[in-house]
């Protein structure tokens, strides 16, 4: 099993020093969270090892503008989320954005949180509920495609994707729980 404990201060500190041997080490050391990271977030494993090489080049590079040792795996994180969309993005074109008023700080920084809850949300998916939805619903690729990519029948991919669905809505809050007992068609019929 891999270790999934982060470089110590002491290092990061080193490595923030312009020390090459501590940025070796810190690059090597957050190897197994970054990929780790980049796994959960990205649709598929090429995309993740693409990601997770790209955010390590980022903090072999920029370690100096991390501004809180402590906070290198949020970092991280971060950088590793935007490789991910970086590259769910540029796979399917971008369709043109209809003019929309412009946001205040405050709209900015909670779209940011929002952001950061869905992503999460979506990372603790299992990973077949995912993948799929990643496929479907970010990267845009039509039912079909989806289903050959990962070797399913069209059923099996709607099956998934209905529950990757159903489960980041209930996480965010937009689905109530279903009672005890009841199915989701139970849940479907009591609703207005």
């Amino acid at each position: 099993m891999a270790d999934s404990s982060w470089p110590g201060e002491q290092l990061i500190a080193a490595a923030q020093r312009g020390d090459v041997d501590a940025i070796s080490a810190l690059v090597s050391g957050s190897h197994p969270n970054v990929r780790r990271f980049a796994r959960s977030l990205c649709a598929t494993p090429e995309d993740a090892e693409d990601a997770a090489q790209e955010a390590l080049i980022i903090l072999y590079r920029k370690i100096g503008m991390l501004r809180a040792s402590g906070a290198l795996a949020s970092w991280m994180f971060r950088i590793v989320r935007n490789e991910c969309l970086r590259r769910a993005r540029s796979i399917r074109p971008p369709a043109p954005l209809p003019e929309l008023p412009v946001r205040s700080a405050e709209d900015e920084v909670l779209g940011r949180i929002e952001a950061s809850e869905v992503a999460a949300v979506i990372a603790a998916l299992p990973v077949e509920q995912r993948r799929v939805l990643i496929m479907r619903d970010i990267q845009g690729h039509s039912g079909r495609m989806v289903a050959d990519a990962l070797g399913l029948s069209t059923a099996a991919m709607k099956s998934r994707l209905h529950r990757a669905r159903t489960a980041v809505q209930r996480s965010l809050g937009a689905l109530p729980e279903p009672e005890c007992g009841d199915t989701d068609a139970d849940a479907k019929n009591r609703r207005p």
